[in-house]
C-alpha cells in the first residue's frame, strides 16, 4: 500500500519512518512538511494512505483534508486530543495521538479498508503468454493485439488506449485494472495517468518518455527508479 508522511516535526517523521519501515505491506513513497508541496505531489502520484498532522504550517492538516476532492485513506496524527470529534466527521481511519507505541500504529493501519490494502491482490492476473485482449468500448468489444497498444492514459472515469494506427480506444476500466492485466516484460506504469509499451520508446530525458511516433509521456517521480531499473535489465538481458 503505498503512503506518504505529511508532517513538519522531524522527530515524529522519523518514529513514523520507523513504524512504515517494520511493516512491510506500507510503502512510503514520500515526506513533506506542508500542505502545499503535497497538494502537488498528490497531483502527479497516486497514494492509498497519508500519515497527516494536524498542526501543520500554512494550511491545517484539517483544511487540507477538506481541500482533497478525492482524499486517500488518512490517518491522523496529533499531539492535541481536541480535534478528535471533527476529525471523524471527516471519515479518516483513525486519529493517532502522539507519542503513539508501534502496535497502536498498526491497529490503526489495520482499520484501512480491505479493498485498499488488497487491491492488488484481488486484481486477476493475465495469463502468460496472451497476446490479444477483448477490450469493452461503449457496447462493443474489441479485439486488440498487445503490439497495437503504444499507451494508456487515464482520463477521468475512463480510460484512452493509443495504438499504433494512431487511434484512441475508450475504456471503462481503470488504469489499475490495466496494470494488473497487461504483462510487466511489455508493459510498466511509468506515471499516476500512464502505462506505456516499452518496445515503442526511443529515448527517456528530463523525465519525459519519447514514444516513435512522436508521443511523450511524462515520468512520475515515485515511478521512475523502479522503471529505470526495469530498462536497465532489459539491455543487459
Amino acid at each position: 500500500m503505498r503512503c506518504i508522511i505529511v508532517e513538519d516535526q522531524a522527530p515524529a517523521q522519523r518514529i513514523l519512518k520507523k513504524y512504515i519501515g517494520d511493516y512491510t505491506p506500507l510503502n512510503l513513497m514520500g515526506t513533506f512538511s506542508d500542505a502545499l508541496e503535497t497538494i502537488a505531489f498528490l497531483r502527479q502520484e497516486e497514494i492509498d494512505l497519508i500519515f497527516l498532522d494536524i498542526h501543520l504550517p500554512q494550511i491545517s492538516g484539517i483544511d487540507f483534508l477538506k481541500m482533497l476532492p478525492n482524499a486517500p485513506q488518512v490517518i491522523l496524527t496529533t499531539a492535541f486530543p481536541d480535534y478528535a470529534l471533527e476529525s471523524y466527521e471527516l471519515a479518516v481511519v483513525d486519529y493517532l495521538l502522539k507519542p503513539f507505541s508501534f502496535q497502536r500504529f498498526i491497529q490503526a493501519v489495520s482499520k484501512v479498508p480491505t479493498s485498499t490494502l488488497k487491491a492488488k491482490e484481488l486484481e486477476p492476473e493475465a495469463p502468460k503468454g496472451k497476446d490479444v485482449l477483448f477490450i469493452k468500448s461503449g457496447h462493443s468489444y474489441l479485439r486488440l493485439k498487445l503490439k497495437e497498444i503504444i499507451f494508456i492514459q487515464s482520463a477521468d472515469d475512463y480510460t484512452e488506449i493509443h495504438t499504433t494506427d494512431q487511434h484512441k480506444i475508450l475504456s471503462s476500466e481503470s488504469l489499475q485494472y490495466w496494470e494488473q492485466q497487461l504483462p510487466q516484460q511489455q508493459f510498466r506504469r511509468v506515471h499516476k495517468s500512464y502505462i506505456v509499451h516499452i518496445e515503442y520508446i526511443l529515448k527517456i530525458a528530463h523525465n519525459q518518455i519519447h514514444l516513435e511516433q512522436g508521443q511523450q509521456v511524462p515520468i512520475g517521480r515515485s515511478y521512475k527508479d523502479e522503471f529505470l531499473q526495469v530498462i536497465m535489465r532489459r539491455d543487459l538481458e
